[in-house]
């Protein structure tokens, strides 16, 4: 694969806001503006599944933002939060993420933050761990993910996120609010995998069926809030697996936040021979391990 890079210095339109799914279980275990259409007139003018189903088409007019995701896992009474920082390219397909494990109960962390890439059917990390040399990358392909990548990186891709309400079955339109200075619309309804993996873009459309078939159940309750372009400023899903061990089904909370719309977005994917091609070492706990596949 030759590294590709995409550099893309917009305008600023608006202002704001594993790894393989063992890291998760060891984790577990240790205003508007004009001229928009209907969604600049204002997000609960029209049906809400309607204006739902859209807003994924309303980051990529956006074009790119700033990201924060945090989520939150519980299992057996343990419960932890893993949280992530970066940016993302809403056009391009392509994000980058610095996510940090939670702290031990000593108050340490035994893992530095794993750099993540996000590209159209991928996913790569760095300082993955688990017998993974310092300087490599691990690529795993989404589509072979049971979850598709909504939880395996320790935080759902931004723009899967928001391809998820193109699934959206139910939906109420709850109220007006404000987050981070900025009014929002807030939105609660079910979005259904199979519908949204339908629907999706090319690049998530493999990984939203894979997630489908892999969750305990495809329906997927959430909490959306959109501004007044109808793009998303927060959104938060709840989904439900089974960890593959006796403790049963796993609850995860997923947030993404999205601010700084336009923002600058440089993402360099990792040439072939910085891409670590043997096997991730097996880490106690781990629902999932294997091969990195080493492709791109």
């Amino acid at each position: 694969m030759v590294g590709r890079e995409r550099e893309l210095r917009g305008w600023r339109t608006g202002g704001g806001l594993g790894f393989a799914c063992g890291v998760v279980c060891v984790c577990l275990a240790g205003a508007g503006c004009s001229g928009q259409g209907a969604a600049g007139q204002g997000a609960d003018a029209g049906d809400p599944v309607a204006v739902l189903r859209r807003a994924a088409d309303r980051l990529v007019a956006a074009g790119s933002a700033k990201a924060r995701t945090a989520m939150e896992m519980a299992s057996g009474g343990t419960r932890v939060t893993i949280r992530g920082e970066g940016v993302y390219d809403f056009e391009g397909r392509l994000g980058r993420l610095k996510v940090r494990l939670p702290q031990d109960p000593a108050g340490t962390s035994e893992h530095r933050p794993i750099t993540e890439l996000l590209a159209p059917g991928a996913l790569f990390m760095k300082n993955r761990g688990a017998g993974v040399p310092e300087d490599k990358w691990v690529r795993v392909a989404t589509a072979s993910l049971s979850d598709g990548n909504l939880v395996t990186g320790g935080a759902t891709d931004p723009f899967a996120a928001a391809e998820v309400l193109r699934g959206t079955r139910t939906a109420t339109f709850v109220g007006r609010t404000e987050l981070a200075g900025t009014e929002v619309r807030h939105y609660r309804g079910t979005a259904d995998l199979d519908r949204a993996a339908r629907d999706a873009s090319g690049g998530n459309r493999k990984a939203l069926a894979a997630a489908a078939e892999g969750f305990a159940t495809a329906e997927v309750p959430f909490d959306a809030y959109l501004d007044d372009e109808g793009r998303i400023r927060k959104v938060r899903h709840r989904f439900s697996f089974s960890n593959g061990r006796d403790e049963g089904t796993v609850a995860v909370a997923s947030t993404t936040l999205l601010y700084d719309f336009g923002a600058a977005v440089r993402v360099r994917l990792p040439e072939d021979e910085d891409i670590y091609a043997g096997k991730i070492a097996a880490e106690p706990g781990e629902v999932t391990g294997g091969a990195a596949d080493g492709k791109n």
